[in-house]
C-alpha cells in the first residue's frame, strides 16, 4: 500500500469519527497549586468545542475547594448530525508544599460533577423509520485527582493522573447508528472507569498566566467506548497568592 492511499485511508477515518456519536468528552484538569490558607485560582480554558470556567480557593492551611463548569458545543456537519452537553463540577482537596520554601506542591482533590449530554443525528430517521436520530442521558462522575507540580513566580509545570468513574442516568431517545441501537449500547456500557493523565504549562506573570494543558483519556471498562481519548485546552487565569 502506497504512501497516497494510507494517508487517504487516514482522513477517512478522521471524517468517520467525527460523523459518529460521542457520549464522553473530558474536561480540562482544574490543577490550581495552592500554597496556603486565602490562596485563590481562576481561569478560563477550551479550544474549538468546549469552553470552561474553572476556580479554585484555599479554605485553610492545607485545605482547598475547588469548583468547574463546562460547556460542550459540537459544530453540526452538514447534514444536521452533532452533539453537546454540559457539566457541573465541585471538590475538596489537600495541598502542601514538598518542603518549608519548596517550590515543588503535592495536591488531591475528591471531585463530584453532574451534566449531561445529547446527539442528534437526522440524516439516520430515512434509514431508520420510526426514529427520532436522538439520544440524550444524565451523567454523574466521582474523581480522585492528584498533582504534582513546580511553581516559579512566571512558570508552572504540573502532572495530574486522574481516575474518574462515570455513570449514565435517564438514557432517552431514539437512535440507530450503523445499524446499533444507541440506546441499548449506552445502557449497556453505562458505567465505566477511566484513567485520565494531564500536563498542564502555565506561563506570564505573578498573577496573570497563559495556560496550555494536554491530556489523555483512557476508559479503563471499555477500550471502544464512544468518546474522546485525548484533547487539547488552552486558557488563561488569575493567581492571588499569600507567599
Amino acid at each position: 500500500m502506497d504512501r497516497l492511499t494510507k494517508f487517504a485511508l487516514f482522513i477517512a477515518c478522521l471524517i468517520l469519527a467525527s460523523c459518529s456519536p460521542k457520549y464522553y468528552v473530558p474536561n480540562t484538569q482544574n490543577v490550581p497549586l495552592l500554597t496556603s490558607k486565602g490562596d485563590f485560582s481562576g481561569g478560563v480554558a477550551g479550544n474549538g468545542s468546549q469552553f470552561e470556567i474553572q476556580a479554585s480557593y484555599g479554605i485553610a492551611d492545607h485545605i482547598g475547594l475547588m469548583a468547574d463548569a463546562s460547556l460542550f458545543k459540537q459544530k453540526d456537519d452538514e447534514n444536521g448530525s452533532g452533539g453537546s452537553g454540559k457539566y457541573f463540577e465541585g471538590g475538596l482537596g489537600y495541598f502542601s508544599r514538598l518542603g518549608a520554601a519548596s517550590p515543588w506542591i503535592f495536591e488531591t482533590y475528591g471531585l463530584f460533577g453532574i451534566g449531561n449530554m445529547e446527539n442528534h443525528f437526522p440524516n439516520t430517521v430515512n434509514k431508520y423509520p420510526n426514529t427520532t436520530g436522538k439520544i440524550e442521558a444524565n451523567v454523574a462522575r466521582f474523581a480522585l485527582q492528584p498533582a504534582i507540580g513546580y511553581k516559579h513566580k512566571y512558570f508552572e509545570i504540573a502532572a495530574s493522573p486522574k481516575l474518574s468513574y462515570i455513570n449514565y442516568s435517564d438514557i432517552k431517545g431514539s437512535l440507530i447508528f450503523d445499524d446499533q441501537d444507541q440506546i441499548k449500547y449506552l445502557i449497556d456500557n453505562k458505567s465505566s472507569l477511566l484513567f485520565e493523565p494531564a500536563l498542564t504549562l502555565r506561563f506570564g506573570l505573578k498573577q496573570f498566566k497563559l495556560q496550555l494543558q494536554l491530556s489523555k483519556s483512557l476508559n479503563l471498562s471499555n477500550e471502544d467506548f464512544k468518546q474522546d481519548k485525548s484533547f487539547i485546552t488552552v486558557g488563561c487565569g488569575y493567581q492571588f497568592t499569600r507567599d
